[in-house]
């Protein structure tokens, strides 16, 4: 796949990590074997009666063994429930009808060659880090949409399309938390500290943008960031990419660059048309208050998505004559629905995996217990900020939902930092950092399943070993850096939000 990539200490390290991590089973087979550890695994802990109160409850919970009359019915009547109501499932296949569409009447490729092509070259990658940040307004859909098309910038412009795969993964990922606009995510973990906060002072607010300025800052310096990564450490380590489809590809055609403006013009209507509903007094996609975070806009993102998408692909398709009838758009679709046969099949045994270790309560132990023994070890000061960034990004390897993962570390730290006096919304600034740094590295991110997907595209002896070595750059190097940027904001005093310091 490459040749004549950079040897250096870094390259040779993350070449034995890409080694190791293939040499584990085909993936569908890894998460039968870990459903099957998971199984084992929690038979054997509950052996021990091993049990904890998880932070704002009173009842306690114990770690339930699969091997038991209520395991063995949860496995069973559980496995259809559990692939079907996966949620990357049908929003991966959702999003799919619609972005395979315009790929297969050819829209993604004309408008590449239209637009990113002729961009400055050094800001490509610059580029793509950005908009995998900011598609986090898209909820997990950025999953979906960015990465793919980052590759397929990479090898149009004759880079390696697997450094503009993990460019736009990382910023997907590892970015995730941050944006310039307030996102769904800042009304979600804000309201979860609010409750928390309000069972100690009432009248204590979070709002959704307590820590926006740190936010908009974050932006710029991971994009800067992550460009740099993926031009001095990733590109120089791949080398050469030589597979199929790393040929530069034709000029736009006439009809093509008719076709792209018809597209533009439809989504431009489209745009204008959903700006009207949206504003509109009274607006159906507004919550009852008038506001859009949170609202039926944000949680119908995906629909919008889907529908912008099947526009923007009929209006290409009928002025370049790949859509000659209704028959056709249909039959398109199935075509994109057939490259995804793999990644259904690997999602059937992942989705047991994640059910199982879910039912056994081993991940709620396991992060309740790491949040103890931080808790106990009595440390005051910004250093505990640090061990608690620490410690979240560790947790978030078991545990990948950020809402989850916020509501179950918030009852404790927020309290325990509270009479420290570390203001609330600083404590939430320094968990959504650790959270996302270390999404793009952990085998319980689902979407990690549909990145080494693509990958195999590009590379079809591509593993999760690949994969990791690829990542874990931007992971850690993400995480260093947001932890300088959280203390260089804690130390000049600088507001992560509105009226909001590190102190009360």
């Amino acid at each position: 796949m490459t040749t004549t990539g950079k040897k250096g200490w870094l390259a040779r390290f993350l070449n034995v990590i890409e080694k190791a991590g293939n040499r584990l089973p085909d993936p569908f087979m890894l998460f039968v074997y870990l459903a099957f550890g998971i199984i084992a695994l929690s038979w054997v802990i509950s052996w021990f009666d091993v049990s904890f109160v998880q932070p704002g409850q009173e009842e306690e919970i114990t770690i339930r063994s699969l091997i038991s009359s209520d395991g063995l019915q949860f496995i069973l009547t559980s496995m259809l429930d559990n692939f079907v109501g996966f949620a990357p499932l049908g929003l991966v296949l959702a999003m799919m009808l619609g972005i395979g569409l315009a790929d297969k009447v050819g829209l993604l490729e004309t408008a590449i060659k239209s637009t990113i092509l002729k961009a400055p070259a050094p800001l490509v990658t610059y580029a793509v880090i950005f908009t995998g940040i900011l598609g986090n307004l898209a909820s997990d859909a950025a999953f979906v949409i960015v990465p793919p098309l980052a590759a397929m910038v990479f090898y149009t412009l004759g880079r390696h399309p697997l450094a503009g795969l993990a460019a736009g993964f990382s910023g997907v990922g590892a970015g995730f938390t941050a944006n310039i606009i307030i996102a769904g995510t800042d009304a979600l973990l804000s309201g979860i500290s609010t409750e928390v906060i309000q069972t100690i002072d009432p009248e204590f607010v979070v709002t959704p943008v307590d820590n926006w300025y740190f936010m908009i800052v974050s932006v710029v310096v991971l994009s800067i960031t992550g460009a740099l990564i993926t031009e001095k450490i990733v590109e120089p380590r791949l080398g050469k990419y030589e597979g199929k489809g790393g040929e530069e590809l034709p000029e736009a055609t006439s009809l093509e660059k008719k076709g792209l403006r018809n597209a533009t013009i439809t989504g431009l209507v489209f745009i204008g048309a959903l700006l009207l509903i949206l504003f509109l007094p009274m607006s159906p996609l507004r919550n009852e208050e008038g506001g859009i975070i949170p609202s039926p806009f944000l949680d119908g993102i995906v629909p919008i998505i889907l529908l912008f998408f099947i526009s923007l692909g009929v209006s290409y398709g009928a002025t370049v004559k790949s859509i000659k009838s209704p028959s056709d758009v249909s039959k398109l679709m199935g075509e994109a629905m057939k490259d995804m046969s793999g990644f259904i099949v690997l999602i059937f045994a992942a989705s047991q995996f994640i059910a199982y270790f879910d039912w056994t309560n081993m991940g709620t132990w396991i992060a309740v217990s790491g949040a103890n023994f931080l808790e106990s070890m009595g440390m005051t000061g910004i250093g505990v900020i640090l061990g608690f960034v620490l410690l979240t990004a560790v947790m978030n390897l078991f545990i990948f939902s950020g809402s989850a993962q916020w509501a179950l570390e918030a009852p404790i730290f927020i309290k325990m930092f509270y009479f420290l006096d570390f203001h609330p919304a600083f404590v939430q600034a320094a968990y959504r950092i650790a959270d996302s740094s270390t999404n793009i590295i952990t085998p319980m991110n689902p979407y990690i399943i549909i990145v080494l997907a693509f990958m195999k595209e590009y590379d079809k002896k591509a593993g999760l070993g690949t994969l990791i070595a690829l990542m874990l750059p931007y992971s850690v190097i993400f995480l260093t850096v947001w932890i300088i940027l959280l203390l260089a904001f804690a130390f000049l005093g600088i507001p992560f939000g509105p009226g909001v310091g590190v102190y009360l």
